[in-house]
């Protein structure tokens, strides 16, 4: 018999021991091993063996053997493979925990040229990299020698694929722990790879803003920064680039130059770090760990709180039979707004209540825009910064569009920011169609989208297509309970005076809050049309229907519905009984017929005009008009208890049509 045979023959008996007698397969295996100490299939055996008992510190021993003494067995490979899969396996699998504790045997040299070896026999880029990000963990002393190559080969292999989503296999992993510590002065480009995936649900990179903040120290030291120093917060950064911004553009152009790289990286990375707290705030579905269903979005739009109060009104009718509810605020005069006015920027105001941590999120909104100032504030700056906004494709964060729109509608660049409306609603889609669905919560950021369309349309005078957005968003929405509404309306009014409608206001995506806002923006589109000098009955019918929302803070400006109604002595509105149920103005436009009220003709019936010529009898007396108008006044007394917000719902509904063409 052959040398070959012998050890098939030895290898062939021992196993058939195994399961038998495991002590006398080992002693055949311990002499074949004597007789043949270069056979391969031999010791493999006997490792094997050790390794299906699991027996760690002698497996290890015979591991360490065969690779050592058979380095080019495909099959020492393999086995290899499957340990060193389990040392990147976060498993606590009972086998995976014998494979790790059979590595952890061997000796350290021995393990370094194992993973480096194991690296080499790897084809594909991603798994080579997870082979060499396990060597850096384990033997930091190699990153001088492998840290660089693996950054550059990630994003080379990143460019390779030409992938889409920010959020890939090759970032991730770009943005690891490990290949954080690695980035040199040339190496800046890690930011993007996290900050990159702070959007995205799959996101796995755990505490990154800390992380990135860092990577700032490290580099900032490495560079020789002006006065960079470590555990710095974010404020602080963005304060020490200012006052360095400052400093060096005074005084010394070309140390400014010298510093431009510093301030651009430290306030862009500040930005970010802002505008995304900010965003993840007010519209958390974008984000990981922000999915359930109380998570709605919040949106920035014109403050309306001076609606009802920015009317002068010269006279209140003193006949009331009944008298209105105690408590409303008090109008302000023209004076006041104007020393109120004088010396203050733009408040956003918002419901504490419902945002319990707004304080933060509306400093995060400031910190964002000061950022974004300083970035913009000298050429050299800006261009430096767009560079980075170009390459890292800013441009299709959606999360960063939100933030920039808000800021735009902030600064008053309306038209500017119906542009970036537009963008982020093809963004919108664009995710929708990737994603094949069109979930809860991408329809409430739709509606927020148009409903700031409309607020910008307002507010550069643009009414009809103001009118025509919120009609757009009333149709989606369902009305609430009126009196739950008007409580938690009431709970957030100042009880001081009111300040003048240049502020903004954030309120939740919920037709709570949002029809709301879409009736007060109706009335402040039709209020100035009505109370023109040229008659308009089908602009102020619109107002009357309207004022009747949060009454009596609309009060006063009815009483000067009604003042111009008198003056003209007539007014014709025919869905008058189809829409108005408050009990104060049925009052009001009761008295109006009175000898007392001035006999205003009041044509509020539909086709009154007819029944008029129908009615009419000897002088000139319209007996039937006005017994119509008594039992119409009548039934509409009865309504009164019903939910106001649904009547107001049901006539942006039905009269859709009506409502746009009044409005030029």
């Amino acid at each position: 018999m052959s040398a070959q045979g012998d050890c098939e023959f030895l290898v062939k008996r021992a196993r058939e021991l195994v399961p038998q007698d495991p002590y006398a397969a080992k002693a055949w295996l311990i002499t074949a091993r004597t007789l043949y100490p270069a056979d391969f299939n031999i010791q493999y055996e006997m490792y094997s063996i050790e390794r299906n008992a699991e027996r760690t510190a002698s497996a290890g021993r015979l591991l360490y053997d065969i690779f050592v003494n058979f380095p080019e067995q495909p099959v020492v490979w393999r086995e290899i493979a499957v340990i060193t899969a389990a040392l990147r396996n976060d498993s606590q699998d009972k086998h995976a925990q014998f494979l790790k504790g059979v590595f952890e045997t061997l000796p350290g040299p021995v393990q370094c040229k194992m993973l480096l070896k194991a690296t080499e026999q790897c084809f594909n880029t991603l798994e080579k990299a997870e082979m060499l990000l396990l060597l850096l963990k384990r033997f930091p002393e190699s990153v001088v020698q492998h840290g660089v190559s693996l950054g550059e080969s990630l994003l080379e292999a990143e460019t390779v694929e030409n992938l889409d989503t920010p959020v890939n296999c090759f970032r991730k992993l770009f943005g690891s722990q490990e290949v954080g510590g690695l980035k040199s002065p040339g190496r800046g480009r890690s930011q993007r790879y996290v900050i990159d995936g702070l959007s995205e649900k799959s996101s796995v990179v755990t505490e990154p803003w800390e992380r990135l903040l860092e990577m700032v120290g490290v580099v900032g030291s490495l560079c020789d920064w002006q006065g960079e120093k470590a555990n710095r917060s974010y404020s602080e950064l963005l304060q020490r680039v200012s006052e360095l911004c400052r400093y060096m553009s005074a005084t010394d152009s070309e140390g400014f130059a010298r510093c431009c790289a510093q301030i651009v990286t430290c306030c862009t990375l500040v930005l970010f770090h802002s505008a995304f707290h900010y965003v993840s705030a007010v519209q958390p579905s974008l984000f990981q760990g922000h999915t359930s269903l109380s998570s709605c979005p919040w949106v920035l739009l014109e403050d309306l709180s001076s609606v009802y109060t920015d009317v002068e009104v010269e006279r209140k009718h003193t006949h009331k039979k009944r008298k209105l509810a105690d408590g409303r605020e008090k109008t302000m005069s023209s004076d006041d707004e104007d020393m109120l006015a004088k010396g203050r920027g733009r408040h956003i105001v918002v419901n504490k209540a419902e945002m319990p941590g707004w304080a933060e999120t509306v400093e995060h909104f400031r910190t964002a825009r000061e950022s974004w100032d300083l970035l913009h504030s000298h050429q050299s700056l800006e261009t430096e910064f767009v560079k980075i906004c170009s390459a890292w494709k800013t441009e299709m964060w959606m999360w960063f569009r939100i933030f920039l729109t808000d800021m735009i509608i902030y600064q008053g660049q309306y038209r500017k920011a119906l542009s970036s409306l537009a963008l982020m609603s093809s963004l919108q889609l664009q995710q929708n169609q990737i994603q094949n669905s069109l979930s809860s919560s991408s329809s409430l950021e739709t509606q927020r989208a148009i409903i700031q369309q409309a607020s910008c349309h307002y507010a550069l005078g643009e009414y009809r297509m103001a009118c025509e957005k919120l009609l757009e968003v009333v149709s989606g929405l369902m009305p609430q309970n009126h009196e739950a509404v008007k409580s938690s309306e009431e709970q957030r009014k100042p009880r001081g005076k009111t300040r003048k409608g240049n502020d903004l206001r954030l309120i939740p995506c919920t037709s709570k809050s949002i029809l709301p806002f879409c009736l007060q923006l109706m009335l402040a589109c039709f209020k100035l049309r009505a109370f023109t000098d040229n008659r308009d009955d089908l602009a102020l019918g619109h107002v009357i229907v309207l004022l009747q929302y949060d009454w009596p803070q609309g009060e006063n400006l009815f009483l000067k519905a009604v003042d111009k109604i008198c003056q003209q002595g007539s007014f014709q509105y025919e869905n008058f009984f189809n829409y108005v149920t408050n009990i104060d103005m049925l009052e009001e436009f009761a008295y109006l017929r009175t000898t007392e009220g001035g006999r205003v003709q009041l044509e509020l019936l539909p086709n009154q005009g007819m029944l008029i010529k129908h009615h009419t009898v000897t002088r000139g007396i319209t007996k039937g008009v006005k017994e119509d108008f008594r039992l119409a006044m009548e039934r509409q007394v009865s309504r009164c208890g019903e939910n106001l917000l649904t009547v107001l719902h049901r006539f942006c509904i039905n009269e859709k049509i009506i409502l746009v063409q009044s409005l030029p």
